[in-house]
């Protein structure tokens, strides 16, 4: 909400959270916005949870107002009154997943909750799981690849053979090379 940059960091991680309840104070902090657009249109590795994933789109629209976020992410964010998604989750990876390890049919178990939609995101996105059972973005899939960058609705658990912490880190440590 204060900083005006990143620290000098080699990828980023937005975890989840209810950023329409300070998107005024979020869209005020105008300069560190550009430079997180910047740096990931750049190729910094990122990973954003529900939250963050909403951080990362264009726009936040809550009661009536709408807020500018980040913009790496071309779609808007519309926040509704009853969940959108909420429970467990069971995911299955394509091949559009961006980590090492990745595996087309993977099944990921994990978990959401969220009171918004995306609006606007392209057909032609890269989305990086299917969803088997949960809602995810769409009720289809889950997970936006832009770049480096994968943001989703899902909150993943490091249990249950889903190592994404070192997935993650190994993925940021190639990408930077």
């Amino acid at each position: 909400l204060r900083d005006a940059r990143l620290p000098e960091v080699d990828a980023l991680l937005v975890g989840g959270g209810f950023p329409e309840c300070f998107a005024a104070e979020l869209e005020a902090n105008a300069p560190l916005r550009a430079e997180i657009r910047g740096r990931l249109a750049a190729g910094m590795p990122a990973y954003a949870e529900c939250g963050g994933l909403m951080y990362l789109a264009r726009s936040i629209a809550w009661k009536g107002a709408r807020h500018a976020m980040v913009g790496a992410i071309d779609a808007d964010v519309v926040v509704g009154d009853r969940p959108s998604g909420r429970g467990y989750v069971r995911l299955e990876e394509t091949a559009a997943h961006p980590w090492p390890g990745a595996r087309e049919g993977r099944e990921v178990h994990a978990h959401e909750f969220h009171y918004s939609a995306l609006a606007g995101l392209p057909a032609s996105s890269r989305l990086a799981y299917r969803v088997r059972r949960g809602h995810g973005i769409d009720g289809v899939s889950d997970g936006v690849v832009v770049g480096n960058t994968l943001a989703s609705y899902t909150h993943l658990s490091a249990t249950g053979g889903c190592d994404w912490p070192a997935r993650f880190v190994a993925f940021a440590r190639s990408a930077r090379r």
